[in-house]
């Protein structure tokens, strides 16, 4: 990654953590913030806030400790993140997010950072089997 790249992950960690303190603070994002998450995210933000909105980021951990998201995307596909990278099993992953490099992760991830800064992931609970699965199973 060059160094405008980590300039634009730094900056876009900032403002996560800034959604995290206003949004525990006040149960909303300000003007403000959300043309801050705008300006850096662009297009994935809309669609991302959207699946925060119908509650479809769901954390599913095992008994091992692993830990995988799922998000119900828009068209009711659900779609696999890993929670320490920006992978998603979704198609606008390996296009926009690889191929084109025009975006620094889809909306998929960005709704589970954004949920996450905002407590609003739910929780599921799967055996060390079904997590294996699940792993097994990424595109």
């Amino acid at each position: 990654m060059n160094t405008a790249g980590k300039r634009i992950n730094e900056v876009a960690e900032q403002l996560l953590s800034e959604v995290n303190t206003v949004y525990s603070k006040t149960g909303k994002l300000s003007d403000e913030l959300l043309s801050a998450l705008n300006f850096v995210f662009q297009a994935p933000l809309l669609p991302a806030l959207d699946i925060i909105d119908h509650r479809n980021v769901t954390t599913i951990s095992g008994p091992s400790g692993r830990k995988v998201y799922q998000v119900l995307g828009t068209s009711g596909t659900p779609y696999i993140c890993l929670p320490s990278t920006t992978y998603c099993s979704c198609p606008a992953y390996r296009y926009s997010v690889l191929l084109k490099d025009d975006h620094i992760m889809c909306k998929h991830v960005l709704a589970i950072k954004l949920a996450e800064a905002m407590n609003l992931c739910k929780s599921q609970q799967v055996s060390d089997q079904e997590m294996t699965n699940l792993i097994k199973n990424l595109e």
